[in-house]
């Protein structure tokens, strides 16, 4: 029973310069930049046949690239932090992508994702850092500087770890490119090719 979600991948260039970021925040569990990704929608444990439909679903989608700026960093917290995050601005054509997907998700009779979307690359997990610890870390690294990139693809992932953090495997690719005529993916390193379907 694959744990779905569909994604943006990060190129290397950007996923290096991210990682660039890692250590010095006590308590977390860093995520390794190849499985560095922007979460659109999160589908959790389903069955092959739902994973199938999930699937042919997805390829109805008609879209242009993505352009992508990652602008800041920032910490989700409920009480107690949990992760630390890239901060990716909510542009149009992501959150547009993102509410067609959460759409056809729930026409697939899925739970509606209840959160509000708030795009992001998760760099850590705290495991048991302090907000001290958090607000130290992010004052350390106030001067982040902007990344952008363009994303040519959407994916659907899959993973089989229960706490998050990777690895992830590419299940489908999804070019964005509008009429779909061109059958050019993005330039997308770090993750493993589109894999047999389950």
């Amino acid at each position: 029973m694959p744990r779905l979600f569909t994604g943006l991948e990060i190129p290397s260039q950007t996923g290096l310069m991210l990682s660039l970021l890692r250590g010095g925040l006590r308590g977390a569990r860093w995520i390794d930049p190849e499985n560095y990704h922007i979460t659109l929608r999160f589908i959790g444990d389903v069955d092959d046949r739902m994973a199938d439909e999930i699937a042919d679903a997805l390829d109805r989608v008609r879209r242009a690239p993505v352009q992508v700026r990652i602008t800041g960093l920032g910490a989700f917290a409920n009480g107690k932090p949990h992760a630390v995050f890239a901060r990716v601005e909510p542009a149009s054509d992501l959150v547009e992508m993102q509410g067609e997907q959460e759409r056809m998700m729930q026409r697939l009779r899925l739970q509606p994702e209840r959160r509000k979307y708030v795009p992001h690359v998760t760099l850590a997990r705290c495991r048991s850092s302090s907000n001290e610890d958090v607000a130290r870390w992010l004052a350390e690294h106030g001067g982040f500087q902007e990344l952008t990139f363009t994303a040519n693809r959407f994916v659907l992932l899959s993973s089989k770890d229960s706490v998050g953090g990777g690895p992830y495997l590419v299940e489908e690719a999804y070019p964005l490119d509008q009429g779909r005529g061109s059958g050019g993916y993005a330039q997308v390193d770090g993750l493993v090719a589109p894999s047999d379907r389950w």
